[in-house]
């Protein structure tokens, strides 16, 4: 392989730089250009315009964009107010409130132009969008297409771009950003991976909208591009990172990813190892059967992993059992051994049968396949298409899996970060969320902050342009940065990559301890010392390499210096508790800023931004 240092070079220029090819970043691209349409806006993709990023390929059994509408209840021009305070909340109030404030207020806006560009929102009779419930929420905002909500959103942002003269990009990586001399964003340094070539792209401003770092853990359901390449590009550029350590894990399929929430629990199947044998009494001891019933129907709606919610201890129990080598699954063919449905709060039972539009029979009574297929057929339908059927016995396998990063890049109410003429959005970013998010907080955060953050590099960018027509950025700087990160003699990035996600998932999954996580930055540095060989595949995956465990080294430093439990961060005091380490909200109603110092990387712990 050659080094990047042997790879020709070619120079372009821009005005607004995008890099990212989900929601967020394909809304920032229409925001430059709908802001000033003399400007030279370019969305660089590191796959497909349409087929790249979490947003085109996300899919649930109801998929979530959380919006306060005029129709949302409790009503009234000022009903944002309940969003914003939700957001807060379940957020640990450790977001910045400003932030949650634009983001619950923007949400009109944001739901109006999606159904300007055809949206297919699902409706009521009376032609509103319907709205339901989703965890973290006072009142019903999720408006839905179905199952493939973000799809949809992604298909109608892709059209658009389409039809108007942004320059995409497509099988680019961006590999670092270029910088002036006082340290202003001036571009990215990017790799083609169809000719093997080098793009040194100068811009006026970079919006970042690079998603998550899904690869960072083994179990997660991301796409395989998630690499955590804006965190850490922006992290190596002096930006600082907030909220790492709350990293949102929910219990997924391991063979589909499906997020195995709502009516996959409110069918109450079986949790299984792969002795057959049923665990949940082993890990809630104290619980009478009917106790430990009612919270798996809970967490149905409670998906995500949360402290405040006592549905955390099904993915306890979950992790417990993988940690301890088995495997484990969801048998939907026969009811717990000790499931006594007469003995459940009876919610539980009408809730079921709100559900299903009649009363159970008695065959659903003692089923959860058929309480499944009574209550949501299209769940069972899908998994039948993708080789799991359930129909004839076949039991689902699941793990804790990674599924949305709570933090990122710190940014304030422009979408800026604490680099000049650096911006981030979407899951990129940080600050607007805190420790946990409503159900659909996320579309929305990508097209609220989306807008916000490509408005606003295009005003940096025009400012810029005139005072610095003409003005260069060089290469080398770059370049060397990036020599700089690899070794001849280091790891192949494939083995860096495989022992950084063992890592994290095993010290820095569902739980987490002081020893574990000790254990996990100790084994990160480690490879850090060793490095990464850049000359054993393509510069992309090593840059990826280096990207995933830089990433891993700045979580799992955040993790340990929040010494409480918080949203999707439970903190043991043993590696055998199964009680994670109760909230402190007078030492830690704060959060954690990662910097890169000199000799690594380094924490902040700040108050922030409160309620007015």
């Amino acid at each position: 392989m050659v080094t990047i240092q042997q790879m020709p070079l070619e120079h372009q220029r821009t005005d607004v730089l995008v890099i990212g090819g989900g929601g967020a970043a394909l809304r920032a691209a229409l925001a430059a250009r709908e802001s000033d349409p003399a400007l030279r806006v370019t969305l660089v993709t590191k796959g497909a315009l349409g087929a790249s990023g979490v947003t085109a390929t996300a899919c649930s059994d109801r998929m979530a964009f959380h919006a306060t509408l005029p129709h949302t209840q409790p009503g009234g021009t000022d009903a944002w107010r309940y969003h914003a305070s939700d957001i807060y909340a379940i957020g640990g109030q450790v977001s910045d409130a400003d932030l949650a404030e634009i983001l619950a207020r923007g949400a009109e806006e944001a739901f109006a132009y999606l159904d300007e560009l055809g949206v297919p929102w699902v409706r009521r009779a009376d032609g509103l969008a319907d709205q339901f419930l989703t965890d973290g929420s006072v009142y019903p905002r999720a408006c839905y297409t179905g199952p493939y909500t973000a799809n949809h959103i992604s298909a109608a942002l892709v059209t658009a771009i389409r039809s108007t003269p942004v320059t995409v990009l497509e099988h680019c990586m961006a590999l670092e950003l270029v910088q002036q001399p006082d340290g202003t964003v001036a571009g990215a340094l990017l790799a083609n991976e169809r000719d093997q070539r080098l793009v040194l792209l100068q811009a006026g401003a970079v919006v970042l909208a690079t998603g998550g770092a899904g690869q960072v853990f083994a179990t997660n359901v991301f796409p395989r591009d998630c690499t955590g390449d804006g965190y850490a590009m922006a992290y190596r550029a002096g930006a600082a990172l907030v909220n790492l350590e709350f990293i949102q894990l929910g219990l997924c399929s391991t063979r589909t990813g499906l997020a195995c929430s709502g009516s996959m629990m409110r069918a109450l199947p079986r949790l299984v190892n792969d002795a057959g044998i049923e665990f949940l009494a082993d890990y809630m001891p104290e619980h009478t059967a009917a106790e430990r019933y009612a919270i798996l129907f809970a967490k149905g709606a409670s998906w995500p992993v949360s402290q405040r919610d006592p549905s955390h201890q099904i993915d306890i129990a979950v992790a417990g059992e993988i940690a301890a080598g088995r495997r484990v699954y969801l048998d939907y063919g026969s009811d717990p051994v000790d499931l006594d449905l007469e003995a459940l709060p009876p919610a539980i039972l009408a809730r079921l049968q709100q559900e299903k539009g009649s009363l159970l029979t008695a065959s659903e009574r003692n089923s959860p396949l058929a309480r499944l297929q009574a209550i949501n057929p299209p769940s069972v339908q899908w998994l039948a298409q993708r080789g799991i059927a359930l129909t004839e016995g076949e039991p689902i396998e699941i793990a804790p899996s990674v599924q949305h990063f709570q933090g990122g890049i710190k940014i304030r109410t422009e979408g800026e970060t604490t680099v000049p003429g650096l911006y981030a959005a979407g899951e990129a970013a940080g600050g607007q969320h805190g420790a946990n998010r409503p159900g659909g907080n996320a579309l929305l955060d990508g097209q609220v902050f989306g807008r916000i953050a490509g408005r606003s590099a295009a005003q940096f960018a025009g400012t810029a342009r005139k005072s610095a027509e003409g003005a260069g950025v060089q290469a080398a700087p770059a370049l060397d940065s990036l020599s700089d990160l690899f070794r001849d003699d280091g790891l192949p990035p494939q083995e860096v990559i495989a022992r950084v996600q063992g890592c994290m998932s095993q010290r820095c999954g569902v739980h987490r301890t002081t020893s574990g996580l000790q254990s996990a930055i100790a084994e990160l540095e480690q490879l850090a010392s060793s490095g990464v060989n850049s000359r054993q595949a393509h510069i992309t995956s090593a840059v990826e390499a280096v990207n995933i465990l830089t990433v891993a080294r700045a979580i799992a430093l955040a993790a340990l210096k929040r010494e409480e439990s918080r949203g999707p961060h439970l903190r043991f005091a043993t590696a055998q508790s199964l009680e994670p380490i109760p909230i402190d909200d007078e030492h830690w109603r704060r959060y954690i800023l990662v910097h890169q110092r000199p000799k690594g990387p380094d924490t902040e712990v700040r108050d922030p931004v409160r309620p007015a």
